[in-house]
């Protein structure tokens, strides 16, 4: 998605990391520059509005689940594979998951 207006930080850069956005899980600097582009950009605010709702909606309804504690971890560690290029393991990280 892009706006098709200049931007310093590109769209698709502020999109591909706009949970670590949401969940505070960049530095200020970085939270920075996606402010200032949520402020220039309407489709990225909405694409951010969306996301914020869906995050506060699963939050109220799934947030007292117990959820094992290393499911972060492989989570967040098939989704760097993803994003690496590298693709998804053979096996599901969530059948896994559950097994423990």
């Amino acid at each position: 998605m892009s706006c098709g207006e200049p931007h310093e930080t590109d769209c698709g850069e502020v999109l591909d990391h706009l949970y670590e956005f949401l969940d505070s899980e960049m530095p200020d600097v970085d939270r920075e520059k996606f402010q200032q582009h949520f402020e220039e950009c309407s489709p990225c605010l909405e694409k951010y509005g969306l996301e914020q709702a869906v995050k506060k909606l699963v939050k109220r309804c799934c947030g007292h689940d117990d959820v094992p504690t290393d499911l972060r971890a492989k989570v967040m560690g098939r989704i760097e594979l993803i994003r690496s290029g590298q693709g998804a393991p053979e096996h599901d990280v969530t059948a896994a998951a559950k097994e423990s």
